[in-house]
């Protein structure tokens, strides 16, 4: 599986059909690869929340579109990082969507986690309340977003639902970079699946984003990492190697609990 993680900086100063064009550029250019991963709230901004009720979209608005076209194009499978969804009640979501390389929706995944402790997503946002995997030519895909990284329970459920591989996009500040690397790296060993990270960088308010973008294979070796700056981060892996290591190293066989 060949893969391209799309570390962005946007420019949150430019209108956001700008930034919606600019990813769907880079997606195009991406030919060749099987699966293509964006970061988290790219559009609106993961700590701009004060834009969020103005530029919520349902899913089947402009961005998830211009993603979708881009990936009919290139033939691949497309993660299209998350958005803020304005569901059919009103209520406001962060929400992850994989798209088939046909350009169609795959699936979605509400981010279950909020982060902000009582103010920023919690105060914003719905929760969503099931995890999610996909069956994919590739194998089997599990989603998470962002926070969710520091909790174990939800890797432990999609490890349980058969996911080879679990797929992260993130805005997660350089403040807490060492955190965001070495929980990528846990959730890749504890659970023996591919895990790619794939985070934003750049200014996002008066938030710095810590980038650190990586792929890490089923018994926890870091394929590839990216620095701090806006980079296509590319890698090979070989989902067949998950049913291998977890034959030769069958630790999730003795859980307990």
């Amino acid at each position: 599986m060949r893969i391209a993680a799309l570390q962005l900086a946007p420019d949150y100063t430019q209108p956001i059909d700008a930034r919606r064009e600019q990813a769907a550029g880079l997606v195009r250019a991406q030919a060749g690869a099987d699966l293509v991963v964006l970061p988290e709230l790219w559009p609106q901004g993961g700590f701009l929340y004060t834009r969020w009720a103005e530029q919520a979209e349902a899913v089947d608005g402009p961005t998830v579109e211009a993603i979708s076209a881009a990936a009919k194009q290139i033939g691949a499978w497309v993660h299209a990082g998350s958005l803020i969804e304005r569901d059919e009640e009103g209520r406001l979501h962060n929400t992850s969507v994989l798209l088939r390389p046909d350009g169609s929706v795959a699936a979605t995944y509400r981010k279950i986690h909020l982060f902000g402790f009582s103010e920023g997503e919690p105060a914003l946002l719905v929760a969503g309340v099931s995890p999610v995997t996909v069956d994919t030519d590739l194998g089997r895909l599990g989603l998470a977003t962002c926070y969710d990284l520091r909790f174990p329970e939800l890797f432990r459920a999609l490890v349980d639902a058969g996911a080879e591989c679990v797929v992260i996009p993130a805005a997660w500040p350089a403040s807490r970079v060492e955190h965001w690397s070495v929980l990528a790296r846990a959730r890749a060993i504890e659970n023996q699946y591919v895990v790619v990270a794939v985070n934003a960088t750049g200014e996002q308010g008066t938030d710095r984003m810590a980038g650190g973008s990586a792929v890490i294979d089923a018994r926890g070796t870091v394929v590839t990492a990216a620095g701090a700056e806006p980079t296509v981060l590319t890698a090979e892996v070989d989902l067949a190697d998950v049913r291998v290591w977890r034959e030769q190293f069958p630790a999730l066989a003795d859980r307990r609990l």
